[in-house]
């Protein structure tokens, strides 16, 4: 597909730097890197609902983790992956080693869903995959910043965002398990 622009009557096509036709960036053409240290290209969750959450050990909404790992085991057949990027950037409270939180998260709330390494959200040293997501304006929350720990981005079985969930929202509240619903098809 090429992109095109019309600017005063002319349209002008976008290209890559290899002269392609250059498409959109999507949510899950990043790479990262697991928990344990694995680099992972996030297409590989191409066609899946994709709750994304930046999480932490030590935060007051930490027992999001239990209604986390609830949603994944309830909506996994039907396509649900959820992802937690641990992150240190709100008042200290993800201070622990990559293996520490990893031993945190399957002991205290027997995570199974996929975790990734400890990054930063906001700034400039925020994660490339972050960078897009808080650049993409969406509903309830639009873009900007990331505000706490346990911020949620939903997005559909093409990699689009379709949601923006602020940390209080439970993860079991109506409004996210409906967007997730309607992203599954019912």
């Amino acid at each position: 597909m090429v992109g095109r622009l019309l600017l005063s009557g002319i349209v002008a096509v976008v290209l890559s730097a290899s002269g392609q036709a250059a498409e959109p960036a999507k949510a899950l053409s990043f790479s990262m890197k697991t928990i344990d240290g694995k680099p992972v290209e996030l297409n590989k969750y191409d066609g899946k609902v994709v709750l994304i959450v930046n999480v932490a050990s030590k935060c007051g909404l930490t027992p999001q983790y239990e209604g986390l790992q609830a949603l994944y085991e309830k909506y996994k057949d039907r396509g649900l992956v959820v992802l937690g990027f641990p992150c240190n950037q709100f008042g200290g409270q993800e201070p622990d080693s990559p293996e520490k939180i990893a031993q945190f998260c399957s002991s205290k709330y027997k995570v199974s869903f996929d975790m990734f390494d400890k990054i930063e959200v906001n700034g400039d040293n925020a994660a490339p995959l972050f960078k897009y997501l808080t650049n993409v304006d969406t509903e309830p929350t639009g873009k900007g910043k990331i505000s706490w720990n346990f911020e949620k981005f939903l997005l559909d079985r093409e990699g689009n965002v379709v949601g923006r969930f602020s940390p209080r929202t439970s993860p079991d509240a109506a409004e996210l398990v409906s967007a997730i619903e309607k992203a599954l098809g019912k």
